[in-house]
């Protein structure tokens, strides 16, 4: 998984919204005698000023950042009011910055930027603002901001706690119960988040014990050669928190050759695969934590109310928030059905 900087601290304080009903019309049941207090103007689906998006991400060498461009595209599909230049993509700072000053030469009316470091990006975003072209700054998050006008992401740390306690409900009645953790890159602060909210949760359960923690690297091969060591070294346990469906593949190659299936395994950030094997229920795989790629179409919808002076359908001020913050919704039999459309191969 590419590196995230999570905005958790912002849950609380703002709104959280995913895609789909984001950008939903409004209704009232405000009497005559009432003052109107949702009148202004706000972004809906009827065509409105054109406006021109540019898109900037990072190579889509992930199944979640594939997603990403895909939810961009199709979400701006959607309006006959949008037009989207999207650029190639990459992970080179160098070139990415080089992309992203050619949408800000071509005078687009809003940016949208996945940085591929948001550090180092910060000055291009910076450039933009200062040029009249309001950002929209997706997920990996510029250090100042004054670089974007609109945050919207996802939330690693509440990845962690979610997958903390839904493992521990399902082993609250369990005397010494133990669990397992495949983290990502430890080198990535997303990583380091989702581990602080696992642990933060199984606090709450004074039966369960952490005994085990080995960091891959979001990918199938490393996700199969660090679970293989986490089995040989662990003959005895409840549970298995996995970072990233992507090196969940390769997890679960591991313990179906080693015959293991003595234990329930949550995975993370929502791929197809992963919602497919939980709905077919014949695997040690139980559920996963969202980290929706979504978000991309909602920054769009951001976007194009930024583009039109517009509000969100939905909330009471005559601008679109600062920062969204999305929740990590845990993904298992009971509601896989309602989310596998979202799941990204």
């Amino acid at each position: 998984m590419p590196e995230i900087t999570s905005r958790r601290g912002l849950l609380f304080g703002t709104a959280a919204v995913s895609a789909g009903v984001l950008l939903t019309g409004c209704t009232s049941n405000e009497s005559k005698d009432e003052p109107a207090s949702n009148d202004q103007p706000a972004a809906d689906d009827k065509p409105g000023k054109q406006v021109t998006i540019g898109f900037a991400g990072p190579q889509a060498d992930h199944g979640w950042l594939n997603a990403i461009n895909d939810n961009a595209k199709s979400r701006a599909k959607k309006y006959k009011d949008v037009t989207l230049e999207i650029t190639e993509g990459s992970n080179d700072t160098a070139q990415q910055i080089g992309q992203i000053e050619t949408l800000i030469n071509k005078k687009v009316d809003v940016l949208v930027v996945l940085p591929a470091d948001g550090k180092a990006l910060t000055q291009v975003g910076l450039q933009a603002m200062r040029a009249g072209i309001p950002v929209v700054n997706l997920d990996r998050i510029f250090n100042s901001p004054q670089a974007y006008r609109c945050w919207i992401g996802g939330d690693n740390y509440g990845m962690g706690l979610n997958a903390g306690h839904y493992i521990g409900e399902q082993l609250k009645d369990k005397k010494g119960a133990r669990v397992i953790e495949l983290a990502g890159l430890d080198n990535l602060e997303l990583t380091k988040q989702r581990t602080q909210g696992f642990d933060a949760a199984l606090k709450n359960y004074p039966n369960i014990k952490k005994v085990a923690r080995q960091a891959a690297e979001f990918t199938v091969e490393s996700g199969q050669a660090k679970m293989s060591q986490l089995l040989q070294a662990q003959s005895n346990f409840d549970a298995l928190w996995n970072h990233d469906d992507d090196q969940g593949v390769g997890a679960l190659r591991a313990i179906e050759q080693a015959g293991r299936d003595d234990f329930l395994m949550v995975g993370g950030a929502g791929a197809l695969s992963a919602m497919q094997a939980i709905e077919s229920d014949n695997s040690v795989l139980k559920a996963t934590v969202l980290y929706p790629p979504t978000m991309a179409a909602s920054a769009i919808d951001l976007a194009r109310a930024l583009g039109q002076a517009k509000g969100v359908s939905g909330l009471a001020e005559f601008e679109i928030p600062s920062s969204l913050t999305l929740y990590s919704a845990v993904v298992d039999k009971e509601n896989v059905k309602t989310y596998l459309p979202t799941g990204f191969k």
